[in-house]
């Protein structure tokens, strides 16, 4: 999300005061000013769309939206909904989250027990890129760490679950690897990015 070479268009940042991994992922309720703020500077330097560099900004999606009068997408949990609508009601969709212990159910988007039922959760908690982004400062991101801590997640959930049928990446710093963890599942894999992407595609 922060390579500005990730997309096709131009990206503005700003930094959410006080916003640091351990309080963003775990919810802090007393971030949501600063997240309003920072989506307003976004605006006024004249974004089209807004999103955020961490999934579990979702907390703060109604409040971010209400702010602003263009598009909201902190997170690609938003996806949940339209995913399982693609699926036969058997099939499952794994979540693959920076920490499993904080995505908990009322992020999902998803009210309905039977549809709850079809979302397995999986996290890469207590590997080295979990350990690597609560430092401050973060070091540079380890692709390869990603990208075995993930691959080692889904052939974990899809031996319980042979159910699986799509994968969807909370974390925005999953999709470096995207590519290579479609080859080893050999399943359909969305980001935050592919949301961005649509997003950004139908905005004037």
């Amino acid at each position: 999300m922060l390579n500005p070479e990730t997309f096709d268009f131009p990206t503005i940042l700003e930094t959410v005061a006080g916003a640091w991994v351990e309080n963003v992922v775990r919810g802090d309720p007393a971030l949501e000013p600063a997240f309003i703020a920072a989506a307003r500077r976004l605006v006024e330097r004249g974004a089209a769309a807004i999103s955020s560099s961490c999934g579990f900004s979702i907390r703060h999606q109604p409040a971010v939206a209400a702010s602003a009068n263009v598009p909201v997408i902190m997170s690609s949990l938003l996806l949940l909904p339209a995913l399982l609508r693609q699926q036969p009601p058997r099939a499952k969709i794994a979540v693959l989250t920076y920490d499993s212990t904080c995505c908990d159910e009322d992020l999902l988007g998803v009210d309905d027990p039977a549809e709850l039922a079809r979302i397995v959760i999986g996290g890469i908690e207590g590997g080295q890129f979990w350990h690597d982004e609560l430092k401050r400062p973060a070091p540079p991101i380890d692709v390869a760490a990603i990208e075995r801590d993930l691959a080692a997640c889904i052939t974990r959930l899809h031996a319980a679950h042979p159910e699986i049928a799509t994968i969807l990446f909370e974390c925005a710093a999953f999709p470096i690897v995207a590519p290579a963890i479609r080859r080893l599942s050999k399943l359909p894999v969305y980001s935050i990015t592919d949301l961005c992407r649509l997003t950004m595609a139908s905005v004037p």
